[in-house]
């Protein structure tokens, strides 16, 4: 049983429910059993079994989506025959569909429009798009939100029960679809490339669809980031910092896509949040070494995102450049602006504490910043940094 595709399927499977008129809840709620039934029945190969109707003799099919669309359907009918309060419902989806025509239809993308529906919260959008079409798990979304997974739960039940009402051909807005797209693609980023393709895929599909320069600028943005993948991890999995990668083993051909992106997004003279991103972005991949990033301009970059966004990671990002610019002390001036609670900070202070020669200090920031780590690479990376420091000193 292959969990990458049922993982990939899944979003589009549920859009083909809601399209031929399942609500938004029900239709999760039968894939889900369509996808139990996969996971027990599926061989190890990743190929369907046979036919859901049981003609097929167990003659493996070549259409999985097909397979997971007909019995999930069957999934969702079989509940509405047993719900006697939903008998007008009943009556409407009763008869077998007409198969959807050719699948021009991208039903993933169409999904994120719907769970980014303006009648959710943005924060509501995004959980329950992460839940819906990302493939993370309640416990993994609530971890980003810094909640208990129950509320989580809470919050994405209420924004399934929102949308279910809600015709799928109507989009939601863009910008939250944009942030619903990047979030996902920073899961993919830090663990999972999966992910961070399916991102890219359909960012790249809506910049198809959509004249926005914004959907343009989170491609490049994207893209540059990505371009970096391979270089992020040494061989034994440690985290690389950006000043210590190779170079080398960026992929030029993304870089080059993604700075010709962005330079048709600038063209248009309407900056946003996303387009200032790719201009850092940008700007780190055309350096050769990292002795030559032109800091300057990045600091200038940061000014424009600070000025679009207030951002506090962004002006966190900010002190960094700002330190490298003009100096560590420059840095830890900009530093002691911000809320020392800012997820980061404790490293940054650390970094810039370093440069600036106060080794004690600096180690055991590092060792604080450590602690609260998001994830298991970062920690072991700052755990090193921090121990690295203290050799120091003893020695």
């Amino acid at each position: 049983m292959n969990e990458s595709l049922l993982r990939e399927l899944a979003p589009a499977v549920i859009g083909v429910l809601v399209r031929r008129g399942a609500d938004f809840a029900a239709a999760e709620d039968a894939v889900q059993d369509a996808l139990v039934e996969a996971v027990r029945g599926w061989p190890d190969d990743g190929a369907a079994p046979g036919s859901p109707d049981g003609a097929g003799g167990g003659v493996p099919v070549r259409d999985p989506k097909g397979w997971l669309v007909t019995v999930a359907w069957r999934k969702f009918l079989d509940a509405v025959r047993a719900d006697t309060s939903r008998r007008r419902r009943e009556e409407l989806v009763e008869a077998e569909p007409v198969p959807d025509p050719g699948g021009a239809l991208d039903d993933t993308l169409q999904l994120y429009f719907l769970c980014a529906h303006p009648s959710l919260t943005p924060a509501s959008a995004v959980a329950l798009t992460l839940r819906a079409v990302g493939g993370l798990s309640t416990r993994q979304i609530a971890r980003a939100y810094l909640v208990p997974e129950a509320t989580m739960a809470q919050r994405i039940s209420r924004a399934k029960r929102t949308v279910s009402g809600v015709r799928f051909d109507q989009p939601g807005d863009v910008a939250t679809v944009l942030r619903v797209l990047y979030l996902v693609f920073n899961e993919g980023y830090s663990g999972d490339v999966d992910l961070a393709a399916e991102a890219i895929r359909l960012t790249r599909q809506l910049a198809a669809r959509t004249d926005h320069e914004e959907v343009t600028g989170l491609l490049a943005l994207m893209l540059l980031h990505h371009a970096r993948r391979p270089a992020r991890t040494g061989p034994d999995g440690r985290l690389v910092p950006l000043a210590e990668q190779d170079r080398g083993r960026w992929d030029t051909v993304l870089i080059t896509e993604g700075v010709e992106l962005l330079q048709s997004a600038l063209a248009r003279d309407r900056l946003g949040e996303f387009q200032a991103q790719a201009a850092v972005a940008a700007l780190h991949a055309d350096a050769r070494s990292a002795e030559e990033t032109d800091w300057v301009q990045i600091v200038e970059w940061y000014d424009e995102l600070v000025r679009l966004t207030a951002s506090p990671v962004a002006r966190l990002n900010r002190a960094v450049a700002v330190g490298e610019a003009d100096g560590p002390r420059a840095g830890l001036a900009a530093l002691a602006e911000l809320d020392p609670g800012l997820p980061r900070h404790d490293a940054v202070a650390a970094y810039l504490h370093e440069r600036d020669g106060d080794l004690v200090l600096a180690a055991r920031l590092y060792a604080e910043a450590a602690r609260s780590a998001s994830n298991i690479p970062e920690r072991d990376h700052l755990t090193r940094q921090a121990a690295r420091l203290n050799a120091r000193l003893r020695g």
